[in-house]
């Protein structure tokens, strides 16, 4: 995770881009990238959804979708400080707590 976030803020460094990502524009970015990753998946039945990989041309697609979701996501953190992988074992934690496994188990019920 740190060679990617360095190689990001390197790659944005390099062309003088880090006076447009503040947080609001690479939140935004960010949420449009996840946009073009779900346009991928927006008519598929969840049976292609699930083999959309072994299509080449879909699956590049999505490859690439999941890749620009990747560098906003952690250029954002860059630029907040947030360290994704602590606030991403973080979440789990809290997950885990209210979600147990023997409550949990095999049920999409969120109450």
């Amino acid at each position: 995770m740190d060679r990617l976030t360095a190689h990001v803020r390197t790659f944005a460094e390099e062309r003088d881009w880090q006076q447009f990502h503040t947080p609001k524009n690479l939140a935004m970015a960010l949420a449009g990238e996840v946009g073009e990753l779900l346009a991928e998946f927006q008519w598929l039945t969840p049976e292609q959804a699930a083999g959309v990989m072994a299509d080449p041309e879909a699956g590049a697609r999505v490859k690439a979708e999941i890749g620009d979701v990747m560098v906003y996501l952690t250029r954002l953190a860059d630029v907040l400080g947030v360290d994704l992988v602590e606030a991403a074992l973080t979440k789990l934690d809290e997950v885990a707590t209210r979600y147990p496994v023997d409550r949990a188990k095999g049920s999409a019920d969120k109450r």
